[in-house]
């Protein structure tokens, strides 16, 4: 029996030892997870979970959730947002009502006659109404640009799963990159055009201000200066009286409407040199996110071809597996 027995253990050895022969095909495999070391499966464990909201590593999970949103704020987006809402508004705003006591001052001061000043009337009364379309127009257009900061924060930090960049993405992006540019050339002309009614009040209130230093000085009159608003060629020549003189002007410089006018037409001329600054603001933002896009879609081609050489290399190992299996 004993001669018998270990014929059969020496059998079992020499069986174990060719099971143990690496063929080629386990070569393949193992210099296919020796290169690709990330290929690897992984083995997740299952960590119970703790009292509350209280994550495994001590931190709380509503921490965890708020840090996840604001880091998909986009915040120079925000704030330029901020700044050209607020400078439309006041240049909006103001200049709406600068331009009403402006023509309240024509009518009371410089031409008394309905007809001399008919067109003056009905151009200002025009620009009202086209100061309500660009409020319109840049609320809805702020909030589009924020969404779009949003859509590109998130797009380029992958914060949502599968949320990437698309080619109508990056078009959408070049595009608002035109649009604000264009805007921003014409907020530009507004600006200097702005800078027109402040640079006429202001001269009209230093003047006023050289009357008042002339009191004190009896040779000089104060009633050889005056202020001839036809000379700007806001009224025509023939417009009656045209120009105020002396004490008039005086008067008219102490009036509610020319000092509301005045400080308004200063706060509209702000407020559209801050929606230049916020326009730019904007075209900064948008270059830089169209070109975070661009590298954004040749990463994610990039890593396209990847994963199917990943999954090519993966087909090789189950039918290298399947071969071994067979030969075993």
């Amino acid at each position: 029996m004993k001669p018998a027995m270990e014929t059969a253990a020496e059998e079992n050895a020499e069986q174990s030892q060719e099971k143990k022969v690496i063929t080629r095909p386990e070569m393949e495999i193992g210099r296919y997870h020796w290169m690709y070391r990330s290929s690897r499966p992984h083995r997740y464990h299952h960590v119970p979970a703790l009292r509350g909201n209280i994550s495994p590593l001590g931190i709380q999970g509503c921490f965890e959730c708020c840090i996840k949103c604001l880091g998909g704020v986009p915040y120079a987006s925000l704030v330029a947002t901020i700044l050209c809402f607020s400078g439309v508004a006041l240049f909006c705003g103001c200049g709406h009502v600068a331009l009403t006591g402006t023509v309240t001052i024509l009518e009371q001061h410089f031409s008394t006659t309905a007809s001399d000043h008919a067109l003056l009337s009905e151009v200002i009364q025009l620009m009202q109404y086209v100061i309500y379309g660009i409020a319109s127009f840049f609320f809805l257009y702020g909030i589009i640009l924020l969404a779009e900061g949003f859509y590109t924060t998130s797009a380029v930090k992958e914060l949502h799963g599968e949320f990437k960049t698309t080619a109508c993405g990056r078009c959408i992006s070049g595009m608002f990159v035109f649009l604000t540019y264009v805007l921003g050339v014409a907020w530009l002309g507004v600006f200097g055009f702005s800078a027109v009614p402040v640079f006429m009040f202001y001269n009209i209130w230093s003047t006023c201000e050289v009357i008042k230093s002339l009191q004190t000085n009896v040779t000089v009159p104060g009633d050889q200066i005056c202020v001839d608003i036809r000379q700007y060629g806001i009224i025509p020549w023939n417009a009656v009286p045209g120009k105020a003189c002396g004490p008039i002007l005086e008067n008219i410089c102490n009036t509610n409407e020319f000092y509301m006018s005045y400080h308004l037409f200063i706060v509209a001329c702000a407020g559209a040199g801050a929606t230049v600054i916020a326009l730019i603001h904007f075209l900064m933002i948008l270059s830089s996110n169209w070109a975070y896009l661009k590298d954004a879609s040749k990463m994610q081609a990039y890593q396209d071809i990847k994963a199917k050489e990943e999954q090519e290399l993966q087909d090789i190992q189950s039918r290298s597996k399947e071969q071994l299996n067979s030969y075993t």
